[in-house]
């Protein structure tokens, strides 16, 4: 079957947020369709709306190659999330682990249950600094532009 690059961010702001995201990462790894190929350094960052005083976020970025569609890849980040205690409870609200399917390989997908490549990748800093550790010249297949380029561009923005 046909292997696909997928890029795919945590983000954990409770509980021991190292343990909870080495533990998606390792339910990721442990599918027979899926190969972790790398995973970026964790950041820890400000949460970016949602409700005041949450606690900070540790961020990272997985690549991966599977042979899963990328439906199938959204669900099986789902029951991960499920897994590792994640409640949808308040929008943008402080969860437990936060998988966010970022990019199938040059795939555009904008239906009710998937947008690729991921919406608001291109304007959040703490998606784009791991992804370019360990991605750089990945191309946003929208924007047309490297996610090094992006992160640039977005730099350059929060400056002015």
């Amino acid at each position: 079957m046909e292997q696909n690059r997928a890029y795919v961010a945590l983000g954990s702001n409770l509980g021991d947020r190292h343990q909870i995201c080495h533990h998606a990462i390792r339910a990721l790894d442990l599918r027979e369709e899926v190969e972790l190929l790398r995973v970026s350094s964790f950041i820890e960052t400000d949460p970016e709306g949602g409700p005041p005083n949450q606690p900070q976020y540790l961020n990272a970025v997985a690549a991966l190659k599977t042979s899963l569609t990328p439906l199938e890849l959204l669900t099986a980040l789902g029951l991960i999330e499920q897994q590792l205690g994640r409640h949808r409870i308040e929008k943008w609200g402080p969860r437990t682990i936060d998988l966010d399917f970022l990019l199938a390989g040059d795939e555009i997908i904008d239906s009710p249950d998937l947008t690729l490549p991921h919406p608001r990748m291109h304007l959040r800093q703490f998606v784009l600094q791991p992804l370019v550790e360990i991605a750089p010249e990945v191309c946003h297949p929208v924007l047309h532009k490297t996610v090094h380029q992006l992160l640039a561009d977005l730099e350059l923005t929060c400056k002015n």
